[in-house]
């Protein structure tokens, strides 16, 4: 009998708290209260407590979060902003959405995250910075303790971009989006908290930031109508919230068998020679893959993704091969930001950030999550482990 492996299986999450989602969805559907409102507030509050964070605001999407990161800081045109290149198109597109500039520094090779050595050295390059957006990318914190240092050196702001990343905690133990000025969050459906649509949130210290978050969302608009600054439609509706927080219940549980999950494959990748991400392929010898590089504990890997590399005349043929074999399987990301036609005015060449240029070659991600079964992972492996034995 043959093993099927989505990507992602919706369904079977759904199944298994069903009757709690739909109870849900018909309280909000009784009240025809659909835009912001006592859900949406309910859930702000358990996202601030679980982010270890005094304030959360709910908005439309992770993106329109980023977006009103940008707007309550008030950054705006002629301002740069430092991001990645190696991360979903949102990041950037964000910065470019207020008249900003963003600034592309490369990444951590063993990481996927920024690395904070060259985003140092784009700081100094810059002469309008404004604030730095470090992505936690692929659920796994980026090195905080290192950004919030270089954000005092230039004075600018951190916007933790964690759209990928709730629950995920530093090397100090601190919850994404806890630390810089503002977090930011997404709730689409393919995240490890996801709605069933789209929606975000944005987290923060600062309750004069808070309030500003809570005007710009709407329009501006603070009392109704009144309107002293230009904002955004940019609301979470109640029926996204009363999903979420069902969900956001059984977070901690999924989290931990996405991690049970990585280990096996861990597990299973290492007995057959592989090295972790932190050795790169260029280095040669043993079995042509990296599996994730984990800091030791605190750091609390998330999954998010579980992203391997194998090398790059390797990859798009190997993806064939789990297709035929039915394995879901996607790459995050072929095309670094900066390498886009739409980011070409940013002057960014091909070769300037080579580390990201090289993930984007490299990486493969594969299913994580928490409702795969032993023989389905295993299922993944073998056919990896062997197309990678019998064509390198």
């Amino acid at each position: 009998m043959s093993v099927t492996v989505p990507l992602l299986d919706l369904k079977a999450q759904y199944a298994s708290i069903k009757t709690e989602l739909d109870e849900a969805m018909l309280r909000v559907a009784g009240t025809q209260y659909f835009i912001l409102g006592p859900e949406v507030e309910a859930l702000e509050a358990e996202i601030a407590r679980y982010s270890s964070s005094p304030y959360a605001i709910g908005c439309a999407s992770g993106s329109d979060a980023l977006l009103l990161a940008l707007m309550a800081l008030g950054i705006g045109e002629g301002d740069e902003v430092i991001c990645p290149s190696y991360t979903f198109f949102a990041t950037a597109s964000a910065v470019s959405r207020v008249g900003a500039r963003p600034v592309f520094a490369d990444i951590d090779p063993a990481t996927y995250n920024l690395d904070p050595q060259a985003v140092r050295s784009a700081a100094r390059t810059c002469k309008r910075l404004k604030a730095i957006i470090p992505v936690h990318l692929f659920g796994l914190c980026a090195d905080l303790t290192a950004f919030e240092s270089i954000a005092r050196e230039f004075s600018v702001p951190l916007i933790e971009d964690a759209a990928q990343a709730i629950g995920s905690e530093d090397s100090r133990g601190r919850r994404a989006g806890s630390v810089g000025a503002m977090g930011c969050f997404s709730f689409f459906p393919s995240k490890n908290l996801g709605g069933f649509g789209d929606g975000g949130m944005l987290t923060t210290a600062n309750v004069a930031w808070a309030e500003t978050l809570n005007v710009i969302r709407v329009h501006g608009s603070k009392p109704k109508y009144f309107h002293k600054v230009i904002g955004i439609n940019s609301r979470l509706d109640a029926l996204q919230a009363a999903v979420l927080r069902v969900k956001l219940k059984y977070l901690d549980g999924w989290t931990a068998r996405r991690q049970k999950n990585a280990s096996i494959y861990d597990t299973l990748f290492t007995a057959a020679g592989a090295k972790h991400s932190g050795q790169p392929l260029s280095s040669g010898g043993g079995f042509p893959l990296r599996i994730p590089f984990t800091p030791p504990l605190p750091v609390r890997h998330i999954y998010n993704q579980y992203i391997i590399r194998v090398p790059a005349a390797l990859r798009d043929p190997l993806r064939e091969e789990l297709k035929a074999k039915q394995i879901g399987n996607e790459v995050y990301y072929p095309l670094p930001l900066h390498r886009q036609e739409c980011f070409a005015y940013v002057g960014c060449k091909e070769g300037a950030l080579p580390h990201s240029e090289l993930a984007a070659k490299e990486t493969l991600a594969l299913p994580i999550y928490p409702e795969l079964s032993r023989a389905q992972l295993e299922h993944v492996a073998s056919a990896i482990i062997q197309y990678l034995k019998s064509n390198s």
